[in-house]
């Protein structure tokens, strides 16, 4: 595992079944333009199966899914228990805020993977079949804007490469003016 003090990899997790969760893993590949090596929602047009039904042509913007650890920890806090890759993300981050951050930001995972952040995660329906209210937990409405969601943001991996529970995450925000995060 490496040690930093910024932001790292809190866990990896990929099944090649589309299921809700996803289980553990030490390390996975990213595949440059597909998404996870191995797991259901890797490839180059869209792979969740309620997109595939609107247009199985559009490009998958939906390629990793990452969710702060500490959203798991305030819904913990809340009453729910929502273990790594039980939203079915890909990846567990600590020490970042992900949905402050704008569309367009590049990540560095690791020493050779880069993505770049496409949008919030939208809850679906099934949520509230893994824990009854969790779907309403996760959004939220401001004052101004659009609906914000609490259940992680999309990327599409630009450079593949090998990452690791423990691997630091660098950042690059786009230029200015930036785009805050809607759902994709």
């Amino acid at each position: 595992m490496t040690s930093t003090t910024g932001p790292v990899i809190e866990s990896l997790h990929r099944n090649a079944e589309h299921t809700f969760t996803k289980e553990s893993v030490p390390e996975f590949v990213l595949v440059a333009g597909i998404g996870v090596e191995g797991d259901a929602h890797a490839g180059a047009t869209t792979q969740h199966l309620s997109r595939q039904k609107k247009d199985p042509n559009r490009p998958n913007l939906r390629q990793v899914h990452l969710v702060a650890r500490e959203v798991h920890d305030g819904l913990r806090a809340d009453g729910f228990e929502v273990p790594g890759g039980g939203f079915g993300e890909n990846i567990t981050t600590r020490g970042l805020e992900l949905g402050a951050l704008p569309v367009g930001t590049i990540l560095r995972l690791g020493t050779e993977a880069l993505i770049v952040l496409t949008g919030f995660r939208d809850p679906c329906a099934q949520i509230d079949r893994a824990q009854e209210g969790l779907r309403a937990a996760v959004s939220f409405k401001p004052e101004t804007g659009p609906m914000l969601f609490r259940n992680g943001v999309m990327a599409m991996v630009v450079r593949g490469g090998t990452v690791r529970v423990g691997d630091p995450i660098g950042l690059a925000l786009p230029p200015e003016p930036h785009q805050p995060m809607q759902k994709v």
